[in-house]
Formats: structure tokens, C-alpha cells, sequence
């Protein structure tokens, strides 16, 4: 089996035409003629990750975030970005970017698995690209059961596992509708207020953005790597289904840059 039909196939679900202008998803090392040993999936790639990648016997890498964003001028190993790359070469590892069009799926996506962790149903896309509502941004859907404004932040951290949920003024009223988006998605905030939605779950929220909210929804910033981090696990496990010739692992590393002091 190769890298190449093994790219072949994530592209099924997540086809590279989907991804954002701005972004590098794709094959950015290694050669797609590569015979697979092993895939590690991982939310991003990181000099550890490579490590830990060889030493589990994975010569392939499978990452949500790209490693290479923008371009590379040289390799000399000044930055984590460059030392990263250099360190997969060297060992032979190589990297595969799932990104943004990963984002935009509605079928096993990055938006669909927070969904899931938080139970919703009737899921639908916040905003669509298509007359299909196959391709789009952020998710939409109901609780089973309506929720205290309180008891739904007391959940979304337990089933998110982040240390902390930065939040816009409780508006006094039941939660039904949740408006998702993975990562960096305050685009997404007029669609999450048309959609009827009393809470919006995202991340990287600026102070002043959180005006925004404007007493319409609970605007809820979980933290970038905490919104996405189950996409590991959706990697590896849609991999693993596919292809069962060699092992699909997913990291041990918690690569989540941001730590938080609650002593």
C-alpha cells in the first residue's frame, strides 16, 4: 500500500479542491510512490510527533494542521517549522495535511465530531456551499433534551476536556440549539445567530469580538486545540477501517501549545 492511495482515499472524504485559498493541505513531505508502514495521526505535527512516529514503526504522518503554512525560504533548522521538516527527512517520515477541507465536509468532519461530543442532533451546516448541504462551514443541531445555560457549560467542558470555557454574558434562558465551528470560527457568528442557535462553541475569540454576541447568543471560546483535538481520533479511525495491511495509531502528544495556571 502507498502514500498515494492512501491520499487517494482521505481525499474521498475530504477532497483537497475544498480547502481554503489561503491554506497547504496536501502531501508537503515524502514521496507518494512510499510503500506505508504505519500511519500516526495527530492534530498537528511536530518535531516530537515525527519521533514518536518512527519509533512506533509509522513512516507516514497524518496531521490536521500543516506544518509548512507558508513558504519556506530556507532549512536550517531555526524554527520549529524547519526543524520539524528537516527531522521527518531525515527519518523518513512522511507528512500529510488534512486542513480546512476537513473543516468543510459535512460527512465525517472536523465540525461533525464536536458535534458528537456533545450529543446534538439534526445536524445540519451553519453555512452551506452547496445546493446538496454536503460542503460548508461550522455545524448546527439540537440537544436531546433542552439544558440550563450553567448545566451546558458545565458539560461542554467535561465532554471537551478543556481547563476552561471563556464565555459571553448567560442570557437567562434554555439552551436547545448549538452552533459549532472547530478552531479560529467567528466568521461563523451571524450564521450561528440566524440558525437560531443560544450558544456558539468555538475558539481563538478576540476581546472586542465578544461584543459581538450583543445579548443574542453565549458566545463560548474553548481553545483552538481543545475544539479540534478529537480529529486525531476521526483520522485514525476512518483509516483504520479503510486499510488493515499496516497499523493506525494515534499520538500520545499533547501538542496543545497553550497552558493554562489554575493553582
Amino acid at each position: 500500500m502507498t502514500i498515494q492511495q492512501v491520499t487517494d482515499f482521505l481525499e474521498t472524504i475530504a477532497p483537497g479542491h475544498l480547502q481554503e485559498s489561503y491554506d497547504n493541505a496536501g502531501l508537503i513531505v515524502g514521496h507518494p510512490a512510499t510503500e506505508v508502514t504505519g500511519i500516526l495521526t495527530s492534530l498537528d505535527c511536530t518535531e516530537a510527533v515525527i519521533e514518536e512516529a518512527a519509533a512506533r514503526g509509522c513512516n507516514v504522518v497524518v496531521a490536521h494542521h500543516p506544518i509548512v503554512f507558508r513558504g519556506l525560504k530556507r532549512l536550517n533548522g531555526t524554527n520549529y517549522v524547519e526543524r520539524t521538516v528537516i527531522r521527518a527527512i531525515q527519518l523518513g517520515v512522511a507528512i500529510y495535511a488534512i486542513h480546512t477541507n476537513l473543516d468543510n465536509v459535512r460527512h465525517r468532519g472536523v465540525n461533525e465530531r464536536i458535534a458528537q461530543q456533545l450529543d446534538l442532533e439534526n445536524l445540519r451546516l451553519l453555512r452551506s456551499k452547496n445546493e446538496e448541504g454536503t460542503v460548508g462551514s461550522g455545524m448546527v443541531g439540537e440537544l436531546p433534551e433542552p439544558m440550563l445555560e450553567t448545566a451546558f457549560l458545565s458539560m461542554l467542558r467535561e465532554r471537551m476536556q478543556t481547563e476552561v470555557v471563556r464565555h459571553t454574558a448567560l442570557l437567562d434562558r434554555e439552551v436547545t440549539t448549538v452552533a459549532v465551528a472547530g478552531g479560529a470560527g467567528g466568521f461563523l457568528l451571524d450564521d450561528a445567530k440566524r440558525a437560531g442557535a443560544q450558544v456558539f462553541v468555538t475558539a481563538d475569540y478576540k476581546y472586542h469580538e465578544f461584543f459581538d454576541a450583543d445579548g443574542e447568543v453565549v458566545i463560548c471560546d474553548i481553545g483552538h486545540y481543545e475544539s479540534e483535538q478529537f480529529t486525531t481520533q476521526l483520522l485514525a479511525e476512518v483509516l483504520t477501517k479503510e486499510f488493515t495491511t499496516f497499523a493506525v495509531l494515534s499520538t500520545e502528544q499533547t501538542t496543545n501549545p497553550v497552558h493554562y495556571f489554575v493553582g
